[in-house]
């Protein structure tokens, strides 16, 4: 219903029925029981669910927004809570009991993607303090599942980092994003380079890179080792690629993302800051670089990152020089030769790379 109040086509709709579970396989036979944790039916390829509290007015009040709590009856009469509907009207995401979150510690984030898919919607203040008093135990105790469909769905949407703001906002990014809790507090590097924190400049990237959801997981990543540097040493980051490659895999698995984001996030802690002086490499280097990100599939949103991280278009010389190094064929002398094949070819894919330096350079 919210969306049809906004005027906009609803992707999905959900169905809810008095009475029990029981009733209604009674009257509806031909329905499957289809849920594991919670009570929902298959019926026709809808989703059934009974209403909770038993009645129509408790369920609305047991729903994690104002916005969110509407319902069409079957003779077509609206249902609300209250404020729903100036909320839809003024823009405003807000809790839809005292207790909604509690309820269930899972709409913090579902509240943290809805901000990134509606960057022009404010969030009330009692939002905040509900996420403010929600134990960390809870949070912890969601399934992690749970966080990253939330936290994957942000990332491909307009305005990504304001997922991790509003969780930072209302102190809910630990557990699940503790690293990033840490980096709210470190500088991201010299003055001259950064104004900002850790997290502040992953972010900044994040959103300037909406559109490619891999490319802003890997924004996301990319500066994770800096969590690890000496306090004497700040705002220098001396190594902070190394630490990062760890981090990055604890964070993937911790949310048990599948294997690519595991590799992705390694990748762009692992070789951002080589990528960003792409120019001044040797060209075996360059060759090594562009060779591991395009065996991982990575290139389109690696080079990305690289172009937005280092405020240059690296971008423009890195794929002149895979289209190089992929157009290099082995002769047939060298097949099957093992290791000196390899070393065949990265010789070749070398020379190559050399000389479009060369033609670039003329």
């Amino acid at each position: 219903m919210r969306d049809l109040l906004l005027g906009r086509m609803p992707t999905e709709l959900d169905f809810s029925f008095s009475g029990s579970m029981d009733d209604f396989l009674a009257a509806h036979p031909d329905a499957v029981c289809v849920g594991k944790s919670v009570n929902v039916c298959l019926w026709h390829g809808r989703e059934c669910m009974p209403l909770r509290g038993g009645t129509l007015a408790s369920d609305l009040a047991a729903r994690d927004l104002t916005i969110n709590a509407l319902a069409l009856d079957s003779a077509g009469r609206l249902h609300m809570h209250p404020k729903a509907v100036d909320d839809l009207r003024n823009k405003m995401m807000r809790p839809a009991s005292p207790t909604a979150f509690a309820d269930d510690p899972t709409r913090i984030f579902r509240l943290a993607r809805f901000a990134s898919r509606w960057p022009d919607w404010r969030i009330a203040r009692e939002a905040f303090e509900q996420m403010r008093a929600t134990p960390k135990t809870l949070l912890a105790a969601i399934p992690a599942e749970r966080v990253a469909k939330e936290m994957l769905k942000a990332l491909a949407l307009p305005r990504p980092a304001r997922f991790f703001r509003v969780l930072a906002q209302g102190d809910c990014l630990s557990p699940w994003f503790e690293e990033h809790e840490r980096a709210r507090y470190i500088p991201a590097g010299p003055v001259k380079w950064h104004a900002n924190s850790v997290l502040g400049h992953s972010l900044r990237l994040m959103d300037e890179l909406a559109g490619d959801a891999m490319a802003v997981w890997m924004a996301l990543c990319h500066d994770l080792g800096k969590i690890g540097t000496d306090p004497a040493l700040l705002p220098h980051h001396y190594g902070h690629e190394v630490r990062g490659v760890p981090l990055a895999l604890t964070l993937a698995k911790r949310l048990r993302l599948p294997a690519v984001y595991a590799r992705a996030g390694a990748l762009a802690a692992e070789e951002h800051m080589k990528a960003g002086m792409f120019a001044t490499l040797r060209t075996g280097t360059r060759r090594d670089l562009l060779w591991r990100v395009n065996q991982l599939g990575l290139s389109r949103p690696f080079w990305k990152l690289a172009d937005a991280d280092s405020n240059s278009p690296v971008s423009s010389m890195a794929y002149p020089g895979l289209k190089a190094i992929n157009a290099v064929r082995l002769p047939e002398e060298w097949h099957n030769r093992g290791e000196e094949s390899a070393r065949k070819l990265r010789e070749m894919q070398c020379m190559a790379l050399a000389a479009l330096s060369r033609k670039r350079a003329a």
